[in-house]
């Protein structure tokens, strides 16, 4: 079998506006308005009258997002009927490298972040199983997107969605990058694609982006609502911002304090700068590791101190809260793409699958080798060969072009440091033949191989880097956690997901990693030791035990007296194998029969933990 692998295309998410195109920008002028019980008509009025109009109302808030223009700004905020006016951010998705890569329709892959938080090593159980509401650019579901089809990893019994304004339809994607999220969290365990970290776990999609790739944060705000009345219990958001929003965070605070976990994306600009919604509180700021325990470049880290006020109003707090608490795999993760949105690249020598990155050019070759060394010039030798290349002291390009011009059929270029090759043949590429790269771990094998075969294409799976892939990464753990201990609060699995972080970076919980990178056993090993509470949990209470009764006359009838040691809390008493009571174990039970006889068991409440069954007679 092929090792299906990667193109790491390092190409950053860039929103060009022009001044002409309105519609593609954020509008400068956009407001959310809080107003009071009652009020929506008066201010809906008021904000048509200054010249402005509703934008969106805001499910279960009193809040709306309006447009106005800024010189009626005071007038509304001098309303009575209007509690606060504030900017509406814009919101925009966080993965800065999107890399195309292998289609893995024959056999299911597992990506390294599903190791490295132990996943793996825990079963979902889907009777308990919380719905993650992912808000994004929709999902590749039921019909053609913007970027391909449906891609077949997804449950078709458990996906439910909801649009924004203006968005679209959310089971068709607007972008890859909805999707790319979604299937790290529940791609099917179905033997084909990826699985994801909490396979076939319940989702509601809520799509916020519009056309141009951003939303804002009053859409955020609506999404959490529409989470909520989904009956979701964990949100989900590689988006992110600058500028804080108290409507915003309201939404998120409201959804924490009824129990639900929030989870955001730290940001991909590798500083110190607090992005949002994640910098809330209320919110789980996640941010990204790669497959070998280090933090990505790229990742953000804002300390874990914010201050407020002024004069005498000034106020400083330092809280986990407010910068990462905890990392997953997010540098070159593999997740589902819309079909045929991704490429795939293989590479065979010697029949022996190896890994490669897909570098340029689709179609395939194949034939016998020939070694160029660093095919700084042309060689005749090469002529209907695959072209076997190391790197270094020329580009790619004319690496291959080389090879090419030399009659070379397909071209594969060995990394000269450890790891896999990345890279591309620059934009005025001008070759037409397949080329991959190799990881140097492979160089012998691939120099010494007689046969050789390189292939690029379409593929209904991808990599993408950013803490956009690192958050549902700890999405999917904290519901894989989540539905083996149901009766836990989403501030609990939290919590416990940060007590039981391996520890990376400096010694102890820093800037970079939070507490740590997650691991889905250990929290809830931790959990099964401590209690959703983070206390000593008793261990399950014994089955009662040394069950004896005795009867005695009491008028026309008899009374019956059990006792017993040990126990629950509560207990069920059986009469003749019927059940006739619940109580609380206080160790004895007395009833009154007619009957000269009786057979008795105790049970712990709800379970077949009991005594043995006794006889009492006259």
């Amino acid at each position: 079998m092929n090792k299906l692998t990667r193109n790491l295309l390092c190409t950053a998410v860039a929103i060009a506006f022009s001044g002409a195109a309105l519609a593609t920008q954020p509008d400068a002028d956009r407001y959310i308005v809080k107003f009071k019980d009652g009020a929506r008509g008066n201010v809906e009025n008021a904000v048509r009258a200054s010249g402005g109009s509703v934008k969106l109302k805001i499910s279960g808030m009193n809040a709306m997002a309006v447009s106005v223009p800024a010189a009626a700004l005071n007038g509304l905020r001098n309303n009575p009927n209007i509690e606060y006016v504030e900017q509406d951010h814009p919101r925009f998705p966080m993965a800065i490298y999107n890399d195309d890569a292998g289609d893995p329709t024959t056999t299911q892959l597992t990506p390294y972040a599903i190791y490295q938080s132990q996943a793996n090593q825990v079963a979902l159980n889907l009777a308990s199983a919380k719905t993650v509401c992912v808000i994004d650019s929709g999902l590749a579901y039921a019909d053609q997107g913007e970027t391909g089809g449906p891609n077949m990893d997804f449950s078709d019994s458990n996906i439910t969605g909801s649009n924004d304004s203006g968005t679209g339809d959310w089971f068709r994607d607007g972008g890859p990058h909805g999707t790319h999220v979604a299937g790290t969290i529940a791609a099917l365990d179905n033997g084909f694609g990826v699985v994801g970290m909490a396979p076939g776990n319940p989702l509601h999609i809520v799509k916020v982006f519009n056309d141009a790739g951003w939303g804002y944060s009053s859409d955020l705000a609506h999404a959490a609502s529409k989470c909520s009345e989904a009956g979701a219990k964990i949100i989900s958001m590689s988006l992110g911002g600058g500028g804080a929003n108290s409507t915003e965070q309201s939404a998120f605070d409201q959804f924490t304090a009824s129990g639900g976990l929030v989870i955001a994306a730290a940001g991909n600009d590798g500083n110190n700068v607090r992005s949002y919604p994640a910098g809330y509180k209320s919110v789980m700021m996640i941010g990204a590791n790669d497959a070998n325990n280090q933090i990505a470049d790229f990742s953000q880290f804002p300390g874990c101190t914010v201050s407020t006020g002024r004069g005498k109003n000034a106020s400083t707090e330092t809280h986990d809260g407010y910068c990462v608490e905890a990392t997953a795999g997010g540098v070159d993760t593999l997740s589902t793409y819309p079909t045929g949105g991704a490429t795939l690249s293989a590479l065979e020598a010697n029949g022996v699958g190896y890994a490669s990155s897909a570098m340029e050019n689709t179609g395939s070759a194949s034939g016998a080798t020939f070694f160029m060394g660093t095919a700084e010039s042309t060689a005749a030798g090469a002529a209907g060969r695959v072209c076997v290349i190391d790197r270094g002291n020329i580009s790619f390009h004319d690496k291959v072009k080389n090879c090419e011009n030399s009659g070379g059929i397909g071209a594969i270029i060995i990394n000269n440091e450890a790891g896999m090759l990345f890279g591309t043949l620059g934009t005025t590429n001008t070759t037409s033949i397949p080329a991959v790269g190799a990881a140097l771990e492979d160089r012998s094998l691939l120099v010494g191989a007689s046969t050789a075969s390189v292939s690029i294409g379409a593929s209904d799976y991808g990599y993408m880097s950013g803490t956009s892939m690192a958050t549902p990464g700890v999405s999917g753990v904290a519901a894989l956690v989540w539905s083996n201990h149901p009766t836990c609060t989403g501030t609990e699995i939290r919590d416990a997901l940060k007590a039981s972080a391996h520890d990376a970076g400096a010694p102890g919980p820093d800037v970079y990693f939070g507490y740590g990178i997650v691991k889905a056993k250990a929290a809830s090993d931790y959990l099964v030791a401590n209690g959703c509470g983070g206390g000593s949990e008793p261990p399950p209470a014994g089955a009662p035990e040394s069950l004896s009764g005795s009867v005695s006359r009491k008028g026309k009838n008899y009374k019956y007296s059990l006792s017993w040691n040990g126990g629950g809390a509560t207990v069920d008493i059986f009469r003749n194998g019927s059940k006739i009571t619940t109580t609380s174990n206080s160790g004895s039970f007395s009833e009154n029969l007619g009957a000269t006889s009786a057979s008795y068991q105790v049970c712990n409440a709800g379970t077949n933990s009991c005594s043995a069954t006794i006889t009492v007679a006259l």
